[in-house]
């Protein structure tokens, strides 16, 4: 009876965790120093087709290289470094546990868990990876830990619509 009790613990203690983190509230502000409506495409969200990935899950926001680039949200730093189509990219565990993905970076200047406020400087906009010889942009996109079902329509890779947010609604929302 002992460990039942101990595991009923640790399970609470976990669905607290789980139930907090889409408590918190979420504040969103423009990941690109100076950017504004005509810095990114209104319609590139789900677009297809595009490239190698076959649907562009984000937006990109388009600067100069160097831009400063923030953490749209608060949150805490769970991945620093190179991945290939990305470049260098930083990832932000934020409120209601959705990842904030930042891509193409010039530099990375945020430290691995790391937390970060959302007016941090996380690093500055490039064209690394697949985005190398093109205009300097940050790739930005917002994925979910936990599905969004009711997201998930017909169109190509629809099915993984679960998963991602649109950032050009809450990008807008933050220019407003």
């Amino acid at each position: 009876m002992r460990g039942f009790a101990a595991h009923k613990r640790k399970f609470q203690i976990l669905l607290f965790v789980i139930i907090a983190g889409f408590l918190i509230p979420q504040t969103f502000r423009i990941p690109v120093k100076g950017a504004t409506k005509s810095s990114f495409n209104q319609e590139s969200y789900w677009y297809y087709p595009w490239g190698k990935s076959g649907t562009h899950k984000g937006v990109d926001i388009f600067a100069d290289k160097g831009i400063a680039v923030n953490s749209a949200t608060k949150g805490l730093v769970i991945y620093k470094g190179q991945l290939g189509r990305g470049g260098k990219v930083v990832m932000v565990l934020g409120p209601k546990w959705r990842v904030h993905y930042y891509a193409h970076l010039d530099t990375i200047t945020t430290k691995f868990f790391s937390y970060v406020n959302g007016q941090d400087i996380i690093g500055t906009v490039g064209d690394t990876g697949n985005a190398k010889g093109k205009i300097p942009h940050l790739h930005y996109s917002i994925t979910t830990l936990f599905p969004y079902f009711w997201q998930i329509d017909n169109s190509k890779q629809g099915w993984k619509k679960m998963f991602y947010l649109n950032p050009i609604t809450y990008l807008n929302q933050a220019l407003s």
